[in-house]
């Protein structure tokens, strides 16, 4: 069992009945498209914290399919993260604080996605017969860099998320 004080993510993968396309968030602080998640509260089950986030980013009541994966954090940019599969069983897409958007991806069409969601995904998609448990891949100081001189203004909206201050547009 994870220490209470280490901080941890949970995110949902929600596919539609023929998983042929995955449900993705647009964030409000960050435009970018990602998977609905974010942090898990104290005391809180990382499947009850993936169910909350889904509902609180896209409207929709889901429940748990199974575990994927337990992604290991590799530097301070990463902590330890939960991701699960989960089904809608309820709700409708609603836009809120945290959410400009939401929308259901083909898997063969994603947008441009942060690193690591797409390998999440593809993990997701593979329905592998055990949870993974690996480290976290694409989130390192070198992929940063290299996105700052591609998409500045992202990064830098996405480094002064790391700061507190959360740009909502």
């Amino acid at each position: 069992m994870q220490a209470e004080t280490q901080k941890q993510a949970v995110f949902g993968i929600v596919f539609n009945e023929k998983r042929t396309e995955v449900l993705l968030v647009k964030r409000r602080d960050i435009p970018v498209w990602v998977l609905p998640g974010g942090g898990r509260d104290l005391g809180e089950t990382p499947e009850t914290g993936a169910i909350r986030e889904v509902l609180e980013e896209t409207g929709y009541t889901v429940n748990i399919v199974r575990k994927v994966a337990e992604y290991l954090p590799v530097n301070k940019m990463t902590q330890l993260t939960h991701t699960f599969e989960c089904r809608i069983i309820s709700g409708a897409p609603t836009l809120g604080p945290e959410t400009k958007d939401v929308k259901f991806f083909p898997l063969n069409a994603l947008p441009l996605l942060a690193p690591p969601f797409e390998g999440w995904i593809a993990d997701a998609a593979a329905q592998h017969p055990e949870m993974l448990r690996q480290k976290i891949t694409g989130v390192n100081y070198w992929v940063l860099f290299k996105l700052l001189i591609q998409h500045p203004i992202l990064v830098g909206r996405y480094l002064l998320t790391k700061l507190g201050i959360h740009l909502n547009g």
